[in-house]
């Protein structure tokens, strides 16, 4: 399967019934990690998660094997140009797949070199090691 490079964020979801509608829940931290927005329309795609084996678990927010891998490994330095701000004042920056950096401390059109301190499934976070890089 190829995966959009406009991808945001990817994560396991039911689908349930509202009426005259189907509701698919998106987590709370795909919101507030900065890949989607409230009151903004998205694509959807939906794929069948297959056996329990091949789900996403809650606990370790990690993708099971033959799913898309965070884009970052930690000690990884990456030249970043900061896009956003998070809800806590953090700077946010996307790179491959729209796969999120969080950077304390940095401001939105900052040019930053960071080292990825911590990766999770959908969102990792650097630390600033050169402010304003060329």
């Amino acid at each position: 399967m190829e995966i959009s490079n406009e991808l945001l964020c990817l994560f396991s979801a039911d689908v349930s019934a509202d009426g005259e509608r189907y509701v698919v829940e998106v987590p709370k931290r795909e919101v507030e990690t900065g890949s989607l927005g409230e009151d903004r329309t998205y694509r959807v795609a939906l794929i069948e998660a297959g056996t329990p084996e091949t789900t996403v678990s809650e606990e370790t927010a990690e993708p099971p094997a033959g799913e898309p891998q965070p884009p970052v490994e930690p000690g990884e330095i990456r030249y970043l140009e900061i896009e956003d701000l998070g809800k806590q004042g953090d700077g946010i920056a996307r790179v491959e797949r729209g796969y999120v950096i969080i950077v304390p401390g940095a401001e939105v059109g900052e040019r930053v070199k960071v080292e990825v301190t911590e990766v999770k499934s959908n969102f990792a976070v650097g630390e600033v090691i050169e402010e304003t890089v060329s």
